[in-house]
């Protein structure tokens, strides 16, 4: 009985080493691949001319038309922040420095991180689930069989226009999540509107701006390479395509987060 109790307990444990083995080597297979396809992407870039037209549409569905949801999400996020700071600066009579942590975690950390999970969620699904469909349906097939680079037409135009765009759509962040506190700071929190002004200037220095855009041009990196790993990947119809979307999702958020603490503590060793 023992004996047999032994066994199963060895069983298990060797069931549980090899569930841990297949899950690491998809993941480590899944990274090699993304690495290739953004090495692939830079070299089609710098080798090949533009697909102007095909990257200006890109950049309208990407960039243009996520600005209405960045607007919702920044100046609600601005909102809730300087609501949220205010609480415990009324306790030590400083509500005067609201300005100073909604300008500094919105610039540096909200504004580029919270845009960049929008855009993942709307442009990156997007972007798997075409290039999903392409490749169920047998058109990416096509296109090498007419000697047609995938990489160059179809992931160079994603990747250049999501690389631009999310910049431009952090700035923009930034704008209207500063502009969230202010109205709760003004109309809420009483703080005069000359007061607010003076305490952002006094508390943003370049170099916080500058952090806060420079994640931005990495994530935008992130979204559309994995949106576009996993489309490329998707397989078995319907049911592939939808799943190949809900992990490019998944995973961007998660690499996103992981840069961004990356960065982070760069940032904050470097300051």
């Amino acid at each position: 009985m023992l004996q047999f109790s032994l066994r199963k307990k060895l069983y298990f444990f060797i069931y549980w080493l090899q569930e841990i083995g297949e899950k690491l080597f998809v993941i480590l297979q899944e990274t090699g691949g993304t690495f290739i396809l953004l090495v692939d992407t830079i070299k089609s870039f710098l080798s090949t001319p533009l697909r102007w037209k095909e990257t200006l549409n890109q950049m309208q569905k990407c960039g243009v038309k996520s600005f209405p949801l960045v607007f919702l999400t920044a100046i609600f996020t601005g909102m809730v922040l300087a609501l949220q700071s205010a609480y415990q600066l009324k306790k030590f009579s400083a509500l005067q420095f609201t300005a100073d942590l909604v300008s500094l975690s919105i610039t540096r950390e909200l504004g580029p991180v919270l845009t960049a999970m929008v855009v993942a969620g709307r442009v990156g699904a997007g972007m798997t689930a075409e290039l999903g469909t392409m490749k169920v349906t047998e058109q990416i097939d096509a296109l090498k069989s007419l000697a047609t680079d995938p990489v160059r037409y179809l992931v160079v135009p994603r990747v250049v226009a999501c690389f631009f765009m999310l910049f431009i759509l952090t700035v923009y962040a930034d704008f209207i999540g500063i502009a969230g506190g202010y109205i709760v700071s003004i109309f809420k929190l009483g703080i005069s509107s000359d007061q607010y002004i003076n305490r952002l200037f006094i508390a943003l220095f370049p170099k916080d701006v500058f952090t806060g855009l420079i994640k931005a041009f990495a994530f935008g990196l992130v979204v559309s390479i994995v949106g576009c790993f996993y489309g490329f990947r998707a397989k078995g119809g319907a049911e592939g395509v939808g799943l190949a979307t809900t992990m490019s999702v998944v995973v961007s958020l998660i690499t996103i987060i992981v840069l961004d603490t990356f960065f982070t503590a760069i940032f904050y060793f470097i300051g």
